[in-house]
């Protein structure tokens, strides 16, 4: 019994338990890998909203204003 037979039950065939049991450091990996694309996601996204221009902001903020507004103020039916 290994610390990755619980994979058996979210669907991992015995051969993929049987490798991360005698190699645990792949999944450590890809942890790791996981989590280093995720944060290059945030980075870039932080630096796109970080070198807008007020303006951009300022049209950005507005149109999500309108579209609120919009669907506040839509009849029911």
């Amino acid at each position: 019994m290994g610390q990755f037979d619980w994979f058996s039950a979210i669907g991992a065939t015995d051969e993929a338990v049987a490798v991360l049991n005698d190699q645990p450091i792949l999944f450590t990996i890809l942890l790791i890998v996981l989590v280093a694309v995720i944060l290059q996601f945030v980075l870039h996204w932080y630096i796109g909203y970080a070198t807008l221009k007020p303006e951009q902001r300022k049209a950005a903020q507005d149109k999500k204003d309108k579209k609120a507004a919009a669907k506040k103020n839509k009849p029911k039916k």
